[in-house]
């Protein structure tokens, strides 16, 4: 029986360097895993942190990776044929094949981003699967921006808004996410979802703006990750009421994660 708190090891094959503060480490693993999913990544005598999957193909799992911390700093002096150890995957997914045949919208404010792209990877690399694809995402400033080639390859497929809350640049809007909500034509779309991934105040706020515009909350799915720790609902640490987000989430309908509040 497998103990679900044991992490093995596994080789990193290469480092990306996002931005200063997030480097995305792809790591050799066969795990069959969802998109929405997490590991939790360690380092032994330091600790362990849980991280959402940001990309998968034959033979590897992708993590974005923020510096926040002392686990964190150590994971950031780690080079391609280092080891690392992870455990899992955790939580449930997006409900991609409800997706399918729809028309879909992505909001994604900062890092949230990395919990949404390997979605996104499929659907681009899939366009036939989703009616229409619209992605919103929004970063501090230019230095923020992550997963760039990413961006600039979606917009060969999907209705793409960037934008910084800081300043304008070349392929960049200037305002929140928010702001471009209203952009979206919900009244052409027939059957559609809203994904929203983000800090809980954006997530709140961007879905607040989504049933503005006439969105039914039932649409809308949201991912929270922030209190998340042990990941098997031991620690308690991402209880909310009588909710373990490691177990029951990340990922959340509106209608239940809107009554969700930490």
């Amino acid at each position: 029986m497998k103990n679900v708190l044991m992490p093995t090891p596994h080789r990193i094959l290469n480092v990306a360097h996002e931005t200063r503060a997030e480097y995305t480490f792809r790591v050799e693993c066969d795990d069959t895993v969802e998109h929405g999913q997490f590991y939790v990544l360690s380092i032994p005598k330091i600790g362990e942190a849980p991280i959402s999957v940001s990309s998968k193909g034959e033979g590897y799992l992708e993590f974005t990776i923020r510096k926040v911390g002392r686990l964190t700093e150590g994971i950031f002096g780690l080079g391609a044929g280092d080891t690392i150890f992870i455990r899992g995957p955790y939580g449930n997914c997006f409900p991609v094949q409800d997706f399918m045949g729809r028309d879909l919208v992505v909001i994604a404010g900062g890092t949230g981003l990395a919990a949404v792209r390997s979605m996104l990877q499929h659907f681009y690399a899939n366009p036939h699967e989703v009616n229409s694809l619209t992605l919103i995402a929004g970063f501090r400033n230019s230095d923020s921006v992550l997963f760039r080639e990413d961006l600039e390859t979606f917009r060969e497929k999907f209705r793409a808004i960037y934008c910084l809350d800081e300043m304008e640049a070349v392929g960049f809007k200037k305002g929140f996410v928010t702001e471009y909500i209203k952009d979206v034509p919900f009244a052409t779309f027939s059957d559609y979802n809203v994904v929203i991934v983000g800090p809980p105040e954006m997530i709140n706020f961007s879905a607040k703006e989504c049933l503005n515009s006439g969105v039914d909350e039932a649409r809308i799915w949201v991912s929270l990750e922030r209190k998340m720790s042990c990941a098997v609902g031991k620690c308690g640490h991402c209880k909310i009421g009588g909710v373990y987000v490691c177990q029951e989430g990340p990922v959340f309908n509106y209608v239940q994660a809107k009554n969700l509040i930490d």
